[in-house]
């Protein structure tokens, strides 16, 4: 699964074990998360029930890391959410693409009478750690619900398939609606009218776009590989909202030293230069034909210090104004 959850669930934590933590799953400490580092599951879940063994009091540990979440901890998939028309197809995109997340566990959106059931679905046994994860999944994805539905966001239910370990845990005041536990299911119930209002960021034509990246993310993940140029890429692309990205942050990311990533794109015939100019190129040409953003928020996105920036780059690339390229795709 993600390392994004390992370092929400250290920094909900604090305390000066936290690197200790990262090592124990893997993890360099001074690497900045991201969230197309994978880690075991069931080292995930060990991790999570040392903490629950350390901490004083751990009743609330799920509830903590799941209201740290953002929608821009997940990448593509945080970006497809968010800029989904609705809730309910910020959930299909939950459904079809969780995979790009993790290997143990599935989503499911299941209609029931007026509301509609946002169901978890986690393979392995029912320990501890495991428990703590499904308890932290539910909580953040009412998070990021939250996160980008406008007005109030409020499950009518929330089921849990194991018995409650401390009976004066105040998940029903968290969740504002009463909390079953040991169901037959672990879920999260809402009205279909609240799922069906309009997204704050809504916009259907980003969504399309990152829709494709992460089908093409999903097609990577099912092959078992990826080449070294892809690999480069992708993690450019996490990285770009900081500006423009260097070799030995985008190696850090990687797992890797900037003097290895440095000769093994050499022995493939790849600059890095051109890998971030060309990510950056992509990246804002399909953002001005998908979307309605103003060019001061693509030529960020993209990882320009300002608008004029990214016009000096569209007239290198096209000869043209990123304005003149939009209007010409359009029409």
């Amino acid at each position: 699964m993600t390392s994004v959850y390992v370092h929400k669930v250290v920094a909900a934590v604090g305390g000066a074990a936290g690197p200790a933590y990262l090592r124990s799953v893997g993890l360099d400490p001074k690497a900045p998360a991201d969230v197309g580092t994978m880690i075991d599951a069931d080292a995930y879940y060990g991790l999570l029930e040392r903490i629950a063994h350390d901490l004083p009091d751990a009743a609330d540990l799920p509830l903590r890391v799941g209201a740290t979440m953002r929608c821009d901890d997940y990448g593509a998939f945080g970006l497809a959410w968010k800029t989904a028309p609705t809730l309910r197809d910020s959930f299909r995109r939950a459904q079809r693409y969780w995979r790009v997340l993790t290997s143990v566990a599935e989503i499911e959106i299941r209609p029931e009478g007026a509301g509609v059931w946002f169901l978890l679905h986690r393979a392995g046994a029912r320990r501890l750690g495991l428990r703590l994860s499904n308890e932290a999944t539910l909580a953040s994805a009412l998070t990021i619900m939250r996160e980008v539905a406008p007005g109030s966001v409020q499950p009518t239910e929330v089921h849990l398939r194991h018995a409650s370990p401390c009976p004066s845990r105040g998940y029903a005041i968290w969740y504002g609606c009463p909390v079953t536990w040991g169901s037959d299911r672990d879920g999260l119930l809402l009205t279909a009218e609240l799922i069906d209002r309009p997204n704050r960021l809504g916009d259907a034509g980003l969504s399309a776009y990152l829709d494709a990246q992460l089908d093409r993310a999903l097609a990577r993940i099912r092959s078992g590989g990826d080449d070294l140029a892809s690999a480069v890429r992708r993690t450019i692309e996490r990285s770009l909202s900081d500006g423009v990205p260097v070799l030995a942050k985008v190696a850090a990311a990687m797992g890797r030293s900037e003097r290895s990533l440095q000769r093994a794109l050499a022995a493939e015939g790849l600059s890095f230069r051109n890998l971030v100019d060309g990510v950056r190129r992509d990246l804002a040409e399909g953002l001005l034909v998908n979307s309605d953003y103003a060019l001061t928020e693509i030529a960020f996105l993209a990882g320009f210090s300002e608008q004029s920036a990214l016009s000096r780059a569209f007239r290198r690339w096209n000869g043209v104004t990123p304005a003149t390229f939009r209007a010409a795709r359009r029409a």
